[in-house]
């Protein structure tokens, strides 16, 4: 599923990242958008969302201004050719999806969603954090030690 949705996006953002990002952006509707949400919404770090948007930079889809209340801050906007693709690939990639699920019956999409979930939840909890109601996690840190005691022996 990964590689036939990264195949879908070479046609218009080129990754499922990029893409997250233009999508981002494009529900502010002009709204400029500070480059830390972007980090924060995706939940990777800050050189990885500024490599990504330098990219979509010279591709023309995204500028970033500072903000003129605190110069500290980046503000991503779409551009038009920006909005374009991402409502070119909204379009295509819905048309994709209704083709994939259209043999699935309202009894298997149920059911689906709620494997799909319960999975969300596993991958959640299994990278060190407690899952809060909204989807998002608390992440406790271990000490050292303790992550020393927990390693498999080789």
């Amino acid at each position: 599923m990964d590689n036939a949705i990264t195949e879908w996006m070479a046609g218009s953002a080129a990754t499922p990242a990029r893409f997250q990002i233009l999508m981002i952006l494009w529900a502010q509707r002009g709204r400029g958008v500070p480059h830390k949400e972007i980090v924060a919404a995706l939940g990777v770090t800050r050189a990885t969302v500024s490599g990504l948007m330098a990219a979509l930079e010279r591709d023309g889809l995204v500028t970033s201004a500072v903000a003129s209340d605190d110069r500290r801050n980046l503000l991503a906007s779409l551009t038009p050719k920006g909005e374009a693709i991402v409502e070119k690939a909204i379009e295509t990639n819905g048309a994709r999806l209704r083709t994939a699920f259209a043999g699935l019956s309202s009894d298997d999409l149920a059911t689906l969603t709620t494997l799909l979930e319960h999975l969300r939840q596993g991958f959640s909890i299994s990278v060190g954090g407690t899952e809060r109601r909204d989807g998002s996690r608390d992440r406790k840190r271990r000490p050292a030690a303790q992550m020393k005691a927990t390693r498999p022996r080789v």
